[in-house]
């Protein structure tokens, strides 16, 4: 997660910086992302894609996924051994994957410090990049589970 958002280059320069070229379903799955970040898994992002290009399959949405998230301009956001979701956030932060309806929710840092500063880390380990995740529940759920907890006692 320690990768920073480059706002000078455009989605196009990015990809033909990194020598793929820059094609319509690459913009698709781009801006299906973008217009949404709620976390999609390849699926989700080909169900958005497909009504806007309805040529597009499966396999070329895993590709362009792959693609944008070897550029670094989206990145691939796992938990467990659920499927891969796909983040258009750059900037630190962390995860709260929700317990309640499986959504997946961004955490920016309040301080914007390295993790050497945040964790005890020992002298000789060199972070490439760290990914923090949280498990528990979203406000809409927390607050759903809070009134569900109020009934239940209102009712014993």
């Amino acid at each position: 997660m320690s990768r920073k958002a480059e706002p000078a280059r455009s989605y196009g320069e990015t990809i033909s910086l990194n020598g793929f070229r820059f094609t319509e379903q690459r913009r698709q799955v781009y801006d299906a992302l973008m217009g949404n970040p709620d976390h999609p898994t390849a699926v989700e992002v080909f169900m958005r894609v497909k009504t806007k290009m309805a040529s597009i399959s499966l396999a070329t949405v895993y590709n362009c996924l792959e693609t944008l998230t070897e550029c670094g301009l989206v990145r691939l956001v796992n938990h467990h051994r659920e499927p891969s979701r796909y983040c258009p956030n750059l900037e630190d932060h962390a995860h709260l994957f929700c317990e309640g309806c499986g959504s997946v929710h961004d955490l920016p840092m309040r301080q914007n410090r390295p993790a050497s500063e945040i964790w005890d880390l020992p002298s000789d380990v060199v972070v490439s990049h760290h990914e923090v995740s949280f498990r528990g529940l979203c406000p809409k759920c927390a607050a759903a589970a809070k009134l569900k907890s109020k009934t239940e006692n209102l009712n014993s």
